[in-house]
């Protein structure tokens, strides 16, 4: 029988459909946080957000002290999905050629080739980022912002998806080189991991799998598709506004020099999108801005100099949560 005869059984047809193949993808992302979670023990938390940043299609700053599991983490998620990884050491002496690449002139084209580096990889783990001079650093912008580098003058496109996943130790400050507030901004969120309770660090401690042992449950296109998806959850207009208020109140803070940004207000409207598609939702709630506005926007505010003592991150991170005390949240 046409569809156009009964139109309405048509529609319900493609709603069944398309209800079952978001169930579908919720299955892969729960196997997916699993499967890093093997390595990564008791901190589901940090594995959901760093989930939450990938579905996003951002850039993730993991944050915090030696040997909690930052490489691990990145390693982990690039490992769980099937696609290319790189792995780059910053250190004091890198150059931007050695990340983007260069064109190398051959003898048997008889023209320029270009020799692409290590950001010619889908998932790119940027470990201590800061012992790499600002030079260097610089080169991941276009990257990170565009999807796309630039080199002699010609602009090359990145694989999709593409994600930057950088790690770097906050109280360590001999040989390192501050990221700088526009280097800050363009990683779409940042996370700690911290100490792990203590059954989770016996079986860290009597575990034998590694980041590399994990098999890929995930392929690329799927990753791409999800991200798709996830830009089309419901925001409604009040949500907006809120997001508006909290990012309005950073700005008018005594306590705070430098605000968020519009990038800083469109990455919390697409992390609550994700965090709601990740739940399995089609619409975005309340404490869906509310529980990623600390990770999304505390690394990009700039304190003043009066704040009360104790490490710039920990203030901004305080400061933000009694804003977001005060922000009225729509019903």
């Amino acid at each position: 029988m046409p569809d156009h005869i009964f139109p309405g059984v048509a529609c319900l047809e493609n709603t069944a459909v398309s209800v079952t193949l978001a169930s579908e993808m919720q299955d892969k992302l729960q196997t997916l946080i699993g499967n890093v979670s093997q390595v990564i023990r008791g901190k589901d938390e940090a594995i959901r957000l760093a989930v939450v940043c990938l579905l996003a299609r951002g850039h993730l700053l993991i944050e915090d002290v030696p040997g909690v599991g930052k490489t691990s983490l990145a390693s982990a998620l690039a490992k769980s999905l099937d696609c290319s990884f790189q792995r780059i050491q910053f250190t004091n002496d890198l150059l931007p050629s050695d990340l983007l690449g260069t064109v190398i002139y051959s003898a048997s084209s008889l023209k320029f080739d270009l020799k692409p580096g290590p950001i010619f990889h889908h998932m790119v783990l940027a470990d201590e980022i800061n012992r790499t001079p600002p030079r260097t650093q610089s080169a991941l912008l276009e990257a990170m912002n565009e999807g796309q580098v630039t080199i002699d003058s010609h602009t090359y496109p990145l694989p999709k998806p593409f994600m930057v996943l950088a790690t770097q130790n906050p109280g360590e400050f001999a040989g390192t080189y501050p990221l700088p507030e526009s280097q800050l901004d363009r990683f779409f969120m940042r996370i700690s991991l911290g100490y792990p309770d203590r059954e989770a660090e016996r079986q860290v401690i009597t575990g034998t799998l590694l980041p590399q042992d994990l098999r890929p449950v995930m392929h690329g296109e799927e990753v791409v598709e999800m991200q798709s998806r996830v830009e089309k959850v419901r925001v409604e207009e009040s949500l907006v506004t809120y997001i508006l208020d909290t990012i309005e109140a950073t700005r008018n803070s005594s306590a705070i020099s430098l605000g968020g940004s519009p990038r800083a207000a469109k990455s919390l409207y697409r992390a609550a999108q994700a965090s709601a598609f990740l739940e399995g939702s089609d619409y975005v709630l309340p404490r869906h801005i509310k529980e990623l506005a600390v990770p999304i926007l505390a690394h990009r505010l700039l304190l003043r100099e009066q704040t009360l003592g104790g490490a710039p991150l920990a203030r901004a991170e305080t400061i933000l949560k009694a804003i977001l005390e005060e922000v009225t949240v729509p019903l």
